[in-house]
């Protein structure tokens, strides 16, 4: 069956946008792709993978975003093109190199494709990117639905040959994780060939050595690059006017935000009165377009997530042209017409839209109302939580009693990924980690607090972080600890893959982005190698991963590395697979009455071990147990029972 990413020409296909993205790449032409997992930007090198044999692709999942966007600029310096994914917090950490291509220039086109997470549904920050364009002075494109962002992605291509320069597509979670029908287009049959030429003179920007120097003379040709953007932008079909000819209020608006916006002024039926400027290339400003457009109306209402980005940008233009569009009353983020945190919807829109409108929306009938409310209350919580069989539940058991049979109210340092769960209530992670930032910071903050015993703090200092992000960013924080002979206890939680996003490799898995044998490189023999002390236990085995865990909190003055090694329950090799098949022996639980209080439901609270409020008994749900057997070793009682499933 064929991948429906190579669909012909024409055809009318069912993308999610982040499917979508792939898809204008592939018409582009693109050649190398690269990048680091990170929701929502995941798929678009997912899909892309599964088709590069086909189309002659060079996909990899690269150990950071600073070494993926090195890796697609290779590929544009010799002529190709190349996109770089990742996450809005993947910016920052690209942010260094980017500065640099920004300033030297590029060949090939070049994109960076960022996703960023409005409202933080699958991150530990709302990040906002599209600043770094501004401070960077590079191109952004805003898809505003699913045909926009493939045909968007493949015109970015273009723009960046046209202007020798990196250009930004970003893109949000509800573009990148909805879907939509998309009209492909062709795919080119013709494949570049990659060649590196840098035998010209410095000022030569296809034959001369790529360098951001003479620095001055290259940023002025910078900033004329972004100029010709700006008259590109003007004449862009992905800019445009929607509505009346003389509307009451006119949306300013891009993204996702167009489709909030066209949905809310239906609702309240003002298309005669309102009317809609999408700018899908959102920096630099279209000026004239901008001009032309303001004067049609004095009330200005402008729609983003998450911070005022456009509507400072548009502000900034609106006073430069005073004299030729008089004075208008802006609504947005800054008179808090909407909130600056969190992702907006049609009902935020509307709300505020009605306010300024003075139109009331529909409400809900008085019936639909009264039946919500007796529903309500008998829709069961549901908590975060790890998910049945986990080996990060078992790893910060193990953590936390350790650090009770301690005794010295230890510190732990997280990191981000799943596993970051530690740092919340005591019923999810028993409230283990306190303090949660970027990848690798936990480490370097251990190693901080680990130098503080100077100064009166007493305490061990432990630091977690996962497999992946152990490649992505601990590395150097972790010679640091010990060229500066940190005393910390350093943990990774190893669970064979970037598990969070979905099981991408990494530098520690034998294979690639397209499933072929790499060789893998030894987390163990790094931290060796650095000079640390370093064990490996499987964190299902409770005893000897107490034991280690014990020594080495009780060691002072080095740097210790404890390697908990245990897949996810949810990888491709463990899905579906039990080691053991679970019981509860009715006879020796002994609930309420038993001195452990209950540990297995109350405190250990893995979701298939739930609480029979009849028998006052443990009950194994078997639906969702992952067999994995831990329960069994810390029921004091032994009333859970284990039997060795023979596959």
């Amino acid at each position: 069956m064929m991948n429906k990413l190579l669909s012909p020409a024409k055809t009318e296909v069912l993308f999610m946008g982040n499917e979508a993205i792939a898809r204008g790449a592939l018409e582009a032409g693109v050649s190398v792709i690269s990048g680091y997992p990170g929701t929502p930007s995941s798929e678009v090198i997912e899909r892309l993978s599964e088709v590069a044999r086909e189309r002659n692709l060079y996909v990899e999942w690269s150990t950071n975003e600073k070494v993926a966007l090195e890796v697609a600029a290779a590929a544009s310096f010799s002529g190709l093109r190349s996109m770089c994914v990742m996450k809005q917090n993947g910016v920052n950490v690209a942010s260094d190199f980017l500065l640099h291509v920004a300033s030297s220039g590029t060949r090939g086109g070049i994109v960076l494709v960022e996703c960023e997470d409005p409202g933080a549904l699958s991150s530990v920050n709302e990040g906002e990117s599209r600043y770094f364009a501004r401070m960077l002075e590079v191109p952004l494109l805003e898809p505003a639905n699913f045909q926009e962002a493939k045909d968007l992605t493949k015109w970015a291509f273009e723009l960046s040959e046209k202007i020798r320069n990196v250009v930004i597509l970003r893109s949000v979670t509800r573009m990148s994780h909805a879907s939509g029908n998309v009209i492909c287009g062709k795919l080119p049959q013709k494949f570049r060939t990659a060649r590196f030429i840098s035998d010209g003179s410095v000022m030569d920007p296809l034959r001369g050595p790529v360098v951001s120097t003479p620095v001055v003379i290259k940023h002025d040709l910078q900033q004329k690059k972004l100029e010709t953007a700006a008259e590109l932008f003007e004449k862009s079909p992905f800019n445009g006017y929607y509505g009346p000819k003389r509307p009451e209020l006119l949306i300013i608006t891009s993204s996702a935000c167009f489709l909030y916006s066209r949905e809310a002024i239906e609702m309240l039926g003002l298309q005669k009165r309102v009317g809609i400027l999408k700018l899908s290339c959102t920096w630099p400003l279209s000026v004239k377009l901008l001009k032309k457009n303001l004067r049609l109306t004095d009330k200005i209402m402008i729609v983003e997530e998450v911070l005022p980005f456009l509507e400072e940008n548009v502000k900034v233009a609106a006073i430069g042209m005073l004299k030729d569009i008089g004075i208008k009353t802006f609504y947005g983020k800054m008179d808090k017409t909407f909130p600056s945190v969190g992702e907006l919807n049609p009902e935020i829109v509307v709300t505020a839209l009605g306010k300024i409108m003075k139109v009331k929306p529909k409400s809900l009938p008085a019936g639909y109302s009264r039946e919500i409310k007796k529903i309500a209350p008998k829709i069961p919580p549901r908590e975060q939580t790890f998910c049945p069989g986990c080996p990060h539940r078992v790893s910060f058991w193990n953590i936390n009693t350790a650090l009770k049979l301690d005794g010295r109210e230890g510190i732990v340092c997280g990191d981000i990924g799943c596993y970051a769960m530690a740092s919340l209530w005591p019923a999810i992670g028993f409230h283990t980690v306190r303090t949660l930032h970027s990848m690798g910071s936990g480490t370097g903050l251990a190693s901080g607090f680990a130098k503080l015993s100077v100064f009166g703090l007493d305490k061990p200092v432990m630091a977690v972080c996962g497999d992946s992000t152990f490649y992505h960013a601990v590395i150097p924080a972790l010679i640091n600890a010990h060229h500066n002979q940190a005393d910390i206890t350093f943990i990774v939680l190893d669970n064979a893959g970037t598990a969070m996003t979905g099981f991408q490799p990494h530098p520690g898995i034998n294979e690639s982005a397209v499933g072929e044998p790499l060789p893998s490189v030894e987390i163990a023999e790094i931290c060796k190698a650095i000079g640390a002390k370093v064990a490996v236990t499987d964190p299902f085995d409770l005893e000897t991963t107490s034991k280690i865990l014990t020594s080495f909190m009780a060691e002072s003055g080095s740097l210790k590395v404890l390697i908990m090694k245990q897949a996810c329950a949810l990888s491709p090799e463990k899905k579906g697979k039990k080691q053991y098949q679970m019981k509860i022996n009715e006879e020796l639980c002994l609930g309420d009455n038993c001195g452990c209080n209950r540990l297995c439901t109350r405190i250990f609270r893995c979701p298939a071990l739930t609480w029979d409020r009849i028998k006052k008994k443990a009950v194994i749900d078997e639906v969702i147990c992952a067999g994995c057997g831990v329960c069994y070793s810390i029921c004091p009682q032994k009333a859970i029972t284990r039997t060795e499933v023979t596959q």
